[in-house]
């Protein structure tokens, strides 16, 4: 009776553990972002911290403060004079949309001097060039209304994504002053073993490490290559078509080409040759280049997934997650992978065999109380 009684007892505290974690996750998941993006931080800057309380004896507290700081600096602050500029670009670009699409019509007065053939072919197919220049005004019309629209939206959310940013930066000191006594007590908390929770753990920190600098900085190199060369080839807007190519870039398969090739065949077509010439061989040996440069030495070999399997997670992460999804997409795909690892390895050992035949408890135990002592 008194056994019964202890098992009901288990099972009743271990629902109210499920029911209160599940309501205290749904009371922070409109904080998901802020938190995500914490951890990012946390995860990124900790060896800064590390290095500035071991080898400059600093105080947890000053030290953790100087790396948020640190972090404002190089990363957010740059981003934010990023985002003024596209701002005051999208503006300036729908006002010479809604003054008028003449643009766009000599641009078509020009392709039909340069390829006269082109519009004998669209005219069989009854495309004439009033119809062409009418649908084009009434394109440029409609993007010039998303970009105002966007623009009024982003600028009306200024307030939020300030708070949100002192939210980020606010928490993010906690966590990059107590992200070990935090990581220990999550070990602790979680049934998987000791090893393998060890082991998730360093493979998350060492993916999110990855693919924020072979997927970040490498997309970022690319559109500030992409905007210079914009910049030097006088097209307008560079500081935003360097902003799109950073955002292109981080997609796989499409990348910034998607902007600088059709750019340069126009220019090309207008009859522009050296300046397109020019836009496409750069980016076929710089832009293109940058990513095969620069991401062996940004990430490691060993957390590099399968070229398929990044698409695939990038594609589902920004479905699901927007724009965090480049870094959640692949987090969870290697979260996937290092999980069947372990269970593949302890197949071969035999570990679930002995589970099943009613012998476990001698290795699996045996693991998981060595595991401190190799810790320590």
């Amino acid at each position: 009776m008194h056994d019964n009684m202890q098992r009901f007892e288990a099972r009743a505290f271990l629902l109210l553990l499920a029911a209160s974690s599940v309501l205290f996750g749904w009371l922070l998941q409109p904080f998901f972002d802020v938190l995500f993006w914490s951890v990012v931080i946390a995860v990124l800057f900790s060896p800064v911290n590390t290095r500035l309380r071991d080898s400059y004896g600093m105080k947890p507290n000053l030290a953790s403060l100087l790396t948020v700081l640190f972090c404002l600096v190089i990363i957010i602050l740059p981003l934010a004079w990023l985002l003024y500029s596209c701002l005051a670009e999208g503006v300036a670009l729908y006002d010479r949309i809604s003054s008028g699409s003449t643009s766009l019509v000599n641009a078509v007065d020009r392709l039909r001097e340069h390829f006269p053939e082109a519009q004998a072919w669209l005219a069989q197919y009854g495309y004439t060039p009033e119809q062409i220049k009418a649908a084009l005004s009434k394109t440029a019309l409609s993007i010039g209304s998303l970009i105002a629209k966007n623009t009024v939206a982003l600028g009306g959310s200024a307030a939020q994504l300030v708070t949100n940013l002192a939210l980020v930066l606010y928490i993010s000191f906690f966590l990059v002053r107590d992200g070990g006594r935090i990581r220990e007590l999550l070990i602790r908390a979680m049934p998987f073993g000791n090893h393998r929770e060890e082991r998730l753990f360093r493979k998350f920190a060492e993916v999110m490490r990855a693919t924020v600098k072979g997927s970040l900085l490498v997309a970022m190199a690319q559109g500030a290559l992409g905007g210079i060369m914009f910049w030097i080839l006088d097209i307008r807007a560079a500081v935003l078509w360097g902003v799109v190519m950073t955002i292109l870039s981080l997609i796989p398969v499409v990348g910034s080409a998607i902007i600088w090739l059709p750019t340069a065949l126009y220019l090309m077509a207008v009859g522009h040759y050296w300046q397109g010439g020019l836009l496409i061989a750069y980016g076929a040996c710089v832009i293109g280049l940058a990513d095969n440069i620069l991401r062996p030495v940004l990430v490691g070999r060993d957390t590099k997934l399968p070229d398929f399997l990044v698409l695939l997670s990038t594609l589902g992460g920004f479905m699901l997650f927007g724009m965090d999804g480049f870094v959640t997409g692949p987090t969870l795909a290697v979260l996937f992978v290092t999980v069947w690892q372990i269970f593949m390895e302890e197949c071969e050992n035999g570990v679930y065999g002995r589970y099943l035949s009613g012998a476990a408890d001698g290795p699996a135990a045996d693991t998981r109380q060595k595991e401190p002592e190799k810790n320590d």
